[in-house]
């Protein structure tokens, strides 16, 4: 598992908001139950590349800024902002995420089978033109 560092692919083209396609973002209240389930997800087979950290810190320093180029230079269209807000809120509660490599519903599947065996505040499937609750 790998901390998190905010790659500019994980932004939209126009305003610069975070969202990465092709990813899902798990947060947790407790900050333990993250980096476990992280761990478990590695060991059940995902590889350690596709599984981050991101602890509330992180959040705040490096995806909360990203919002501020939601509605600029058109008011965005998307939730992209909004889902960047609720991270914050979170974050600033003391929530910890996991962003994890989801290319297909499957492996999405395979997330969530072990994410529900703790309680979870937020998550949020990035496809291409679409933010899916989880």
């Amino acid at each position: 598992m790998n901390q998190f560092h905010l790659e500019p692919s994980m932004t939209t083209t126009f305003g610069g908001t975070f969202y990465p396609s092709g990813y899902s973002m798990v947060m947790f209240p407790d900050a333990n139950d993250a980096a476990r389930i992280g761990k478990q997800l590695v060991d059940a087979g995902f590889d350690d590349q596709d599984v981050m950290l991101v602890p509330a810190a992180i959040v705040l320093s490096q995806i909360t800024p990203t919002v501020s180029g939601a509605d600029d230079p058109l008011p965005s269209a998307g939730t992209e902002g909004a889902t960047v807000r609720a991270l914050t809120e979170l974050a600033r509660k003391g929530h910890a995420g996991l962003l994890v490599k989801t290319d297909d519903e499957d492996v999405a599947e395979r997330l969530m089978k072990l994410v529900r065996e703790v309680p979870y505040s937020m998550a949020q499937r990035y496809r291409a033109l679409v933010i899916e609750d989880l």
